[in-house]
């Protein structure tokens, strides 16, 4: 079973995203949308969405440093074990507590909002469920771990271990037997998340529109008032109604 659920399920989850978006890419170019639903209630939807995104972009990038720098990284500079839990605790609960309220007002818009409620796709049904599911169980996980109800865990020594071994395709599942049941479901929901994105409304985070920063500026021109007076008038069929 741990061979299974974290040496092959990481490669089935990222071989869907990457087949699922290529696909997507090639034949849903209509359908690769957020399916805004800002014309049906905006007033949530001014609240929700910044909670969520901005802190869905801290959570990520916590989790990239947890994940993904080794332990050996942060003690050559000097930074101890509990200055990192410690800053990491804060940030992470701040920008996960964020995210989460994010979401839950987004869901609650989504529900109470008939409008919007028609406008709800079954996939985000699904989506909604395994993203809240995910937040809560990562701020359930951390939580536990910070008030010592982990047996003192290490998360640094056991699942990023083990996360970075799934880069070199040699995954060290057996580290992944001694990690408490909260990161566990956790990484599972989060991996089932990864699964589901092409498939639904969240492939629209690959199209960050990045070239709108190194596009030509818009010149706006303001009219002469004579010159306007003086340009003859259109004839009727040349009007723009």
């Amino acid at each position: 079973m741990d061979l299974l659920l974290w040496g092959v399920l990481p490669y089935v989850s990222i071989a869907l995203l990457i087949a699922g978006t290529v696909w997507r890419a090639r034949f849903d170019k209509f359908g690769w949308t957020t399916h805004s639903s800002q014309l049906h209630e905006s007033r949530l939807l001014r609240i929700g969405s910044p909670l969520f995104h901005f802190g869905m972009l801290f959570v990520i990038v916590g989790h990239v440093v947890g994940l993904l720098v080794p332990k050996s990284w942060t003690d050559a500079v000097g930074l101890s074990d509990h200055a990192y839990h410690l800053m990491a605790l804060s940030t992470g609960t701040i920008a996960g507590v964020a995210a989460a309220a994010g979401i839950g007002i987004l869901v609650y818009r989504r529900f109470k909002v008939p409008a919007v409620r028609r406008a709800t796709l079954r996939s985000d049904h699904l989506m909604y469920s395994f993203l809240l599911g995910a937040m809560i169980l990562g701020l359930t996980a951390t939580l536990l771990n910070s008030a010592g109800m982990t047996d003192g865990y290490n998360y640094r020594d056991g699942i990023s271990v083990w996360f970075r071994s799934l880069f070199t395709f040699t995954p060290d599942y057996h580290l992944m037997a001694g990690a408490p049941l909260a990161f566990k479901i956790h990484i599972l929901f989060g991996f089932t998340l990864f699964a589901l994105i092409p498939y639904s409304r969240l492939v629209h985070m690959f199209s960050v529109p990045l070239k709108y920063l190194f596009r030509p500026y818009v010149v706006y021109r303001k009219r002469d008032p004579e010159q306007l007076a003086n340009r003859p008038s259109k004839r009727g069929w040349e009007r723009v109604s």
